[in-house]
């Protein structure tokens, strides 16, 4: 399913030095900043404790954080070479290049309300988040911007949530990244906590996720599973993620069951 190891990293990462399908210098700026802020480090650390450690469920922290805004901005990167028009920035009257910074701040500090509880997590990150947003945000926009750009960002993170209904396909691309973290080593946290829930095992059974072009839609998602739990992670948790995302049309998604050793309950998957 795949081609060299460096096109399928293109697939499945960011590179702020390569070339994109659309304006990215304002993007790979505010990148720098984030990752270097003390506090967002914090909470990706600190929002892993109630997740994992005190529910034995997947990972919520930091590596949970990288994939979802690697794959979030891969995704963006496909739909805008797909011509999708993006109306959360424009009808705020922001400017192309403040579409992905929307896409990756919203990537980054959306699940911060981990550290209130795991459950009503997309609600205690608000307050968060937009103490996180006063104090970023002016360092790269004036006023009247840095009220739009958090709207538009704390949109974006209550709708990853999948009891709200995205407005903007800005945050349609966060809801879908979110659900795209499913491979096995999101689960190893408590699968070596000894958790078999369907959760840790359906996490088990995803090789492999990677993005590319799609034919008949502007993005193609490949997903390689071992075994047949891998269905919960594609068909109820992607699934879901995906309906009413505003998306369900630009993106096709494919798995598909690689175990060539035992019987194959599951072969083949496409949404």
């Amino acid at each position: 399913m795949s081609d060299s190891p460096a096109d399928e990293d293109s697939r499945r990462v960011y590179f702020p030095d390569n070339d994109h399908n659309f304006p990215d210098e304002k993007l790979n700026t505010v990148l720098e900043f984030i990752d270097s802020d003390e506090e967002i480090t914090a909470y990706l650390e600190a929002q892993n404790v109630n997740a994992v450690d005190r529910m034995q469920y997947n990972d919520h922290g930091s590596k949970h954080i990288e994939i979802v805004r690697n794959r979030a901005l891969c995704l963006y990167d496909l739909l805008k070479a797909g011509d999708v028009d993006f109306n959360g920035a424009r009808q705020q009257g922001l400017a192309e290049e403040d579409e992905s910074v929307i896409i990756a701040l919203a990537a980054t500090i959306h699940d911060v309300g981990h550290v209130v509880h795991r459950d009503s997590h997309a609600y205690y990150s608000i307050p968060l988040a937009a103490d996180i947003l006063d104090r970023v945000l002016p360092e790269f926009y004036g006023v009247g911007d840095t009220v739009r750009m958090k709207g538009e960002i704390l949109h974006a993170i209550l709708c990853h949530h999948t009891a709200e209904t995205p407005l903007t396909t800005e945050a349609g691309v966060i809801r879908v990244a979110d659900a795209l973290d499913m491979e096995s080593g999101r689960s190893r946290i408590p699968y070596e906590y000894g958790g078999r829930g369907i959760n840790t095992l359906s996490s088990q059974a995803i090789k492999r996720v990677s993005l590319q072009s799609g034919d008949t839609t502007p993005v193609m998602v490949e997903i390689e599973m071992t075994n047949a739990a891998g269905v919960y992670q594609v068909d109820n948790l992607l699934k879901a993620k995906l309906e009413d995302s505003g998306l369900e049309d630009q993106i096709r998604i494919v798995a598909l069951n690689t175990n060539e050793n035992h019987e194959q309950l599951v072969e083949r998957i496409e949404l």
